[in-house]
């Protein structure tokens, strides 16, 4: 049985720290001393983890020092949590579970408590607080991810009570993803709030924003909290220009990065943004910063509370995970971590400024996301988040909702195709022929200035893909209601 005076103190201790306090615990903590003690904690309890090591040959009392945990072999859903039983891996009392999207391969379930909300609530305070500013007046939050056993909608929607919890005059109301609902709620709860705040996945809130043009939503300030996708700087400016938003567009839309994993990882931040519009517009920062002129997500993160490492180009982290402990989890994303001063001195070198405006000192992790978003094609790898910014070209803006599926395909003559599926906006115009001729210009473009490497290895004559423009909701293609998948095998 849980002991309620331990969820007590978890509660006593967030609603009575500062955000500024919590967040300036890493300059006095030690954050590979304390992956190091969460390496121990599961050594000893979990009973899965010590089988792990002595499988691997590691012994735990020789993992003496922080710099022996680079000895100890990486875990993985798939190569780790899915070949144990689950009461081997819990470790903690948990009163719920988080189920994984299952975009690669089958769902799993993670056991959380309320402990472990009290330990993510933060990342949701720094976006409300530091980006949306909901310190000062009413807030209406819209949670318009999917409700259900899913992470996304009942996990936001209790990181949000406890905001209010806190004291934060926020309002909480989950209609899920049902856009209708999500349009009455902002229509007759908007107005009696300073400020209407929609969280849920980008697509799927372009096509609520689409799907309402005679809401007003720019009315009062709105904001957009995101997480499960990369956004280009495009689709924000799409955004913000079609809510009639006024005022700085680096405080308009924030990406989490998170997972049912472990909750939120990171969080973007206004500077975040500044960074990235910048790099949109000079694509060799990009590259002296990413190794690619393709924009990652780019998220702040606390390394008192999750200890980011880069193997090469995969992304590994040790932290909770709810009631299981991870130690150096590879979450299956490519990308990089870059020390505050690092990042900012590498940024001055292209003439980049800081912006005014709250400015965590906090490290960087930028994440391109997992390799199955992106398909080979001669030996060039295509990325959706650069495909989509052939649809979100100024010629296309208002035809397509942002939905695509790309496949690779082989004709009868052994000649490889791309192909592309792309769905219209809701109550998108056009004749189909004439965008698909556009998407297969825009999309050739925005390869060849985005990756060297497709105007190298795809001969001219292959470059440009097949395009096939689908209705809003095809059945087939783009189901609504399912989680959306980028790529077919």
């Amino acid at each position: 049985m849980q002991d309620p005076s331990d969820t007590l103190r978890a509660l006593q201790d967030y609603v009575t720290t500062s955000l500024d306090e919590h967040l300036a615990r890493h300059a006095t903590l030690d954050p590979a001393a304390r992956a190091l003690a969460l390496f121990h904690r599961a050594a000893r309890d979990m009973p899965a983890y010590a089988r792990f090591l002595a499988a691997a040959g590691i012994e735990p009392s020789d993992i003496a020092a922080a710099t022996d945990l680079a000895r100890v072999p990486t875990t993985s859903k798939d190569q780790f949590l899915r070949v144990h039983p689950l009461g081997e891996l819990a470790v903690g009392p948990a009163d719920t579970v988080a189920v994984s999207s299952g975009s690669t391969g089958v769902p799993t379930y993670f056991p959380r408590g309320w402990r472990h909300e009290l330990e993510v609530v933060w990342r949701f305070e720094q976006v409300f607080r530091d980006g949306i500013g909901a310190h000062v007046g009413t807030t209406l939050a819209v949670v318009c991810f999917p409700l259900g056993t899913w992470v996304g909608g009942m996990f936001t929607a209790a990181c949000c009570r406890l905001l209010a919890l806190k004291g934060y005059r926020l309002l909480v109301v989950t209609p899920g993803n049902q856009p209708p609902e999500i349009h009455r709620a902002v229509r007759e709860l908007g107005p009696l709030h300073d400020r209407v705040v929609l969280l849920g996945y980008p697509p799927f809130l372009k096509d609520v924003i689409d799907g309402a043009p005679d809401l007003d939503w720019g009315a009062r300030p709105l904001s957009l909290v995101l997480a499960g996708e990369v956004v280009s700087e495009a689709w924000r400016d799409i955004l913000f220009e079609r809510c009639g938003r006024p005022g700085d567009i680096t405080r308009f839309a924030f990406s989490l990065y998170g997972t049912a994993d472990a909750g939120v990882l990171g969080v973007e931040s206004s500077l975040c943004t500044a960074i990235r519009r910048f790099c949109a517009e000079r694509g060799d920062a990009a590259d002296a910063l990413f190794g690619s002129r393709r924009l990652p997500t780019l998220v702040q993160y606390d390394p008192a509370d999750r200890y980011f490492e880069a193997i090469g180009d995969d992304l590994v982290f040790t932290g909770e995970g709810g009631a299981i402990p991870l130690v150096r989890y590879a979450i299956g994303d490519t990308g990089g971590v870059v020390p505050y001063d690092t990042m900012l001195e590498r940024l001055a070198a292209f003439g980049f400024e800081v912006p005014p405006g709250p400015s965590r000192r906090l490290p960087f992790v930028y994440v391109f996301g997992r390799r199955q978003h992106a398909v080979s094609f001669y030996g060039a790898n295509v990325f959706v988040e650069v495909v989509r910014l052939g649809l979100e070209h100024s010629e296309l803006r208002g035809a397509f909702s942002g939905k695509l599926v790309m496949e690779v395909l082989e004709d009868a003559a052994g000649d490889s195709h791309l192909l592309l599926d792309v769905e219209r906006a809701r109550g998108g115009e056009g004749d189909d022929a004439a965008l698909a001729d556009a998407v297969a210009r825009r999309v050739v473009d925005a390869l060849l200035a985005a990756s060297p490497e497709f105007g190298a290895y795809v001969p001219e004559a292959r470059r440009r893909p097949q395009v096939r423009v689908w209705a809003h909701g095809h059945p087939q293609h783009f189901p609504v209601g399912v989680k959306h998948r980028y790529v077919r095998a």
